[in-house]
C-alpha cells in the first residue's frame, strides 16, 4: 500500500467544502439534521457531537473497502473451515479446544450441527484504525451495532445533499437481504443500549420498498430476547451475544427450532466465530500453508497488511529453547516485566464473556501503572483456560481534523481527533457489497476509540480530495 494508505484524507491542509456557508445556513442544516432525529432517539442515554459534514475519503479508498469485504468474508469462511476441520480430527485437536475455552458444552454441541455447519454471519463490520500510512483492524464484529444509526446517518446526510457511502438507502437495502422476507429483531438486555435504532431500522424496513429482492414488502419487529417464543414462519435475527444465553430463559425454544430446521437464526449460533482469538490463528506459523490455501495469496498478504500482530496469551510452558515470535521471551511471565515503552500493546478478552464486547475488556499496557500491567497478566494466565485473553499490538490512529457543532446556536468548531472507521459488508447471495460506513472520531488524548458524549458520529463520503488538498 503506498504512503497515503489509499484514503488520502485531508490533514493540514484540509478545506471544508462547506466552509464559506453563512451561520444561517448552518443553523438551518443543524436543525434538519436534529429534526430528522426518531422521538426516542437513537441509542438509549447516549449522545454524541453532530458535525455539518460526513467524514470525507478518497476513491481509492472506497475501492479498497470495497475489495476488503470480499476478503474478510473468505477469511471468516476459512474460519469455519478451520474449526469444523479441527474438532473432526482432520487438522489439530487444539485449535477447537482454544475457541472452545469457557463455553457450555451444550453450545459447542449446538454449534457443531449439520444444519449449521455452512451458516456464517450475513453482516460484516470491522473496526478500522486510520494509521499514518494506512489503517488496521482492529477486530471484526459478527453482531455489530450501529447498523440503524449508520442508515439513518447516511438517509439525513443524503437530504442534506452529500454524497454519502451507500447512498440514502443502502443500509436499508442491504438488510432487507439478511431475511428477505422479515423477522424478528431479538434484543437482549444486555444489549438494550442498541433497541432504539432497531427499532427505528425495523419500522424504517417496514415501509421500505427494494427492487432486488422477491419480496419487496416485510414485516419486522424488535422484541425482547428474554420472553421470546419462536413462531413458524418468523425467522431471527439475533441482537445479542451468546454469552448472553443464560440471562435469556427461553432461549431454549428458539435454539431447538433453529436445529429443527423450523427457524433460521442470523448470526448463526456458533460462538467460535465470535473469538477475537482468530487474529492470534492468523499469525501462528503452524496454520500458514492452512491460510495460504483457503484465502488465496493474494488476500493472505493483503490481510498479514492490515491484521494487528496477535498473541494468545497460553501459559503451557514452553521447550527450554523456544522463545514467543516478535516478543523474544520464554515465558509470559516476562512479560510482566516490560517497560512501559514495551508495552504499547493491548489485552483484550477473546470472547464469550460481558467484557468481550466494547471497549469494557481492553486494556493498552502503556497506560496501566506496572503492577496494574503485572496483575492483569497474571490474571490472563491464570484464567486462560476458561476465559482465553489475547495481546495484540497497539498502532496509534492518526489525527485528523473535523468541524463539529459546539452548542445549541450551531456554532461551529473544529477538532482534531482519531478515527475508527466502520464500513457495513452484507452478504448478498455470491456476492459481499459495502452498503455505508460509520465514522466515529473522539479526541487526540483518548486511545480507545468508541461511540462516547464526546465523540463524533457520522456518516462517511466520497470526495475528490486532490482538488481540495
Amino acid at each position: 500500500m503506498g504512503t497515503d494508505g489509499g484514503y488520502a484524507v485531508l490533514k493540514s491542509n484540509f478545506k471544508h467544502q462547506t466552509s464559506n456557508i453563512a451561520a444561517t445556513a448552518e443553523s438551518e442544516k443543524l436543525d434538519a439534521i436534529r429534526a430528522a432525529l426518531p422521538a426516542e432517539g437513537l441509542f438509549a442515554d447516549r449522545d454524541w457531537l453532530i458535525s455539518p459534514d460526513p467524514f470525507p475519503i478518497s476513491e481509492k479508498f472506497v475501492s479498497e473497502l470495497e475489495q476488503l469485504g470480499h476478503r474478510l468474508f473468505v477469511f471468516q469462511r476459512a474460519c469455519n473451515q478451520l474449526y469444523q476441520l479441527s474438532f473432526r480430527g482432520k487438522h489439530p485437536g487444539w485449535i477447537a479446544k482454544y475457541l472452545d475455552a469457557g463455553k457450555p458444552a451444550k453450545l459447542v454441541e449446538l454449534s457443531r450441527q449439520k444444519i449449521f455447519r455452512d451458516e456464517l454471519p450475513r453482516v460484516i463490520r470491522p473496526d478500522l484504525i486510520l494509521t499514518e500510512k494506512s489503517y488496521i483492524i482492529a477486530e471484526i464484529d459478527s453482531v455489530p451495532g450501529g447498523i440503524g444509526l449508520t442508515a439513518w446517518l447516511n438517509r439525513t446526510y443524503s437530504a442534506l445533499g452529500q454524497d454519502v457511502i451507500g447512498g440514502e438507502d443502502g443500509m436499508l437495502d442491504g438488510f432487507q437481504t439478511v431475511l428477505p422476507n422479515g423477522g424478528d429483531i431479538l434484543v437482549s438486555e444486555e444489549s438494550a443500549t442498541y433497541r432504539p435504532e432497531m427499532e427505528w431500522l425495523a419500522a424504517q424496513l417496514n415501509q421500505h420498498r427494494t427492487s432486488n429482492i422477491e419480496h419487496p414488502i416485510s414485516n419486522w419487529r424488535v422484541l425482547a430476547a428474554e420472553n421470546y417464543e419462536p413462531q413458524p414462519g418468523h425467522d431471527v435475527y439475533r441482537f445479542f451475544e451468546l454469552f448472553d444465553l443464560p440471562n435469556i430463559p427461553m432461549i431454549e425454544a428458539l435454539l431447538k427450532s433453529a436445529s429443527d430446521g423450523k427457524v433460521r437464526v442470523t448470526p448463526p449460533i456458533k460462538p467460535f466465530l465470535e473469538e477475537k482469538m482468530w487474529f492470534a490463528l492468523f499469525w501462528l506459523k503452524p496454520l500458514r500453508e492452512f491460510w495460504r490455501r483457503e484465502l488465496g495469496e493474494k488476500y493472505f498478504l493483503k490481510l498479514q497488511e492490515v491484521i494487528p500482530y496477535t498473541w494468545l496469551l497460553d501459559p503451557t510452558p514452553l521447550p527450554q529453547h523456544a522463545v514467543i515470535p516478535r516478543l523474544e521471551i520464554h515465558d509470559w511471565r516476562e512479560a510482566a516485566k516490560f517497560s512501559q515503552k514495551e508495552r504499547d500493546l493491548l489485552l483484550k478478552v477473546s470472547g464469550f464473556s460481558p467484557l468481550g464486547w466494547g471497549s469494557r475488556g481492553v486494556a493498552l499496557g502503556a497506560d496501566l501503572p506496572h503492577s496494574e500491567w503485572e496483575k492483569r497478566i497474571d490474571h490472563a494466565l491464570n484464567n486462560f483456560a476458561a476465559q482465553p485473553t489475547i495481546l495484540q499490538q497497539f498502532h496509534k490512529g492518526s489525527l485528523f481534523e473535523h468541524r463539529y457543532y459546539e452548542n445549541e446556536n450551531a456554532e461551529v468548531r473544529s477538532i482534531k481527533g482519531r478515527v475508527r472507521l466502520c464500513p457495513y459488508y452484507f452478504v448478498e447471495g455470491d456476492r459481499v457489497k459495502l452498503r455505508g460506513a460509520l465514522t466515529t472520531i473522539v479526541p487526540a488524548d483518548k486511545k480507545l476509540i468508541h461511540g462516547m458524549r464526546d465523540g463524533i458520529m457520522i456518516p462517511t463520503s466520497v470526495a475528490d480530495l486532490k482538488s481540495r488538498s
